[in-house]
């Protein structure tokens, strides 16, 4: 089940995010400071934010999506993760199924996700591509020396 991210919600995201060792401390960080922006400011515009449950309401995967910013119809996914010990079972796939229906649901046309090229992230490129999302852009040592900038996007019919 998917459903809206609520407070209690927090911690297990966290442990997630730790969890899969894809993220860096700083990526955990921010994925956190726009949980809080969430949580505290119910009235902002700029993250919907959802969590996949099992039967006991555990937290097993996390999503977070928004419109982008001076723009008509394209949306951001900021945040997708899956517990590792829930990896290969379809649910991030059932997360972006759902972001892709929100999307829709609200005249949206275009979904972009950036990610690194670090080998770290073979696993959410190979998620994207696995779900017809393009390379859009390829930006040379963006993060760092060694470490590009790849804009996937999925346009939506």
């Amino acid at each position: 089940m998917i459903r809206k991210f609520v407070a209690q919600d927090r911690e297990a995201v966290q442990k997630i995010l730790v969890a899969s060792s894809a993220f860096s401390d700083a990526e955990i960080e921010v994925a956190l400071e726009v949980i809080d922006v969430y949580l505290g400011n119910p009235k902002q515009k700029d993250y919907e934010l959802f969590t996949s449950v099992d039967e006991r309401d555990t937290v097993i995967g996390y999503l977070c999506i928004g419109s982008t910013p001076i723009s008509s119809g394209t949306f951001d996914l900021y945040w997708i993760a899956v517990r590792p010990d829930s990896h290969g079972r379809g649910l991030g796939r059932e997360l972006l199924l759902f972001a892709e229906t929100l999307v829709r649901s609200k005249g949206g046309r275009l979904i972009v996700a950036e990610t690194s090229s670090q080998p770290r992230y073979e696993r959410a490129r190979r998620f994207y591509e696995a779900n017809n999302f393009q390379l859009l852009a390829h930006i040379k040592e963006y993060y760092n020396v060694g470490d590009d900038l790849l804009i996937y996007g999925k346009y939506l019919q």
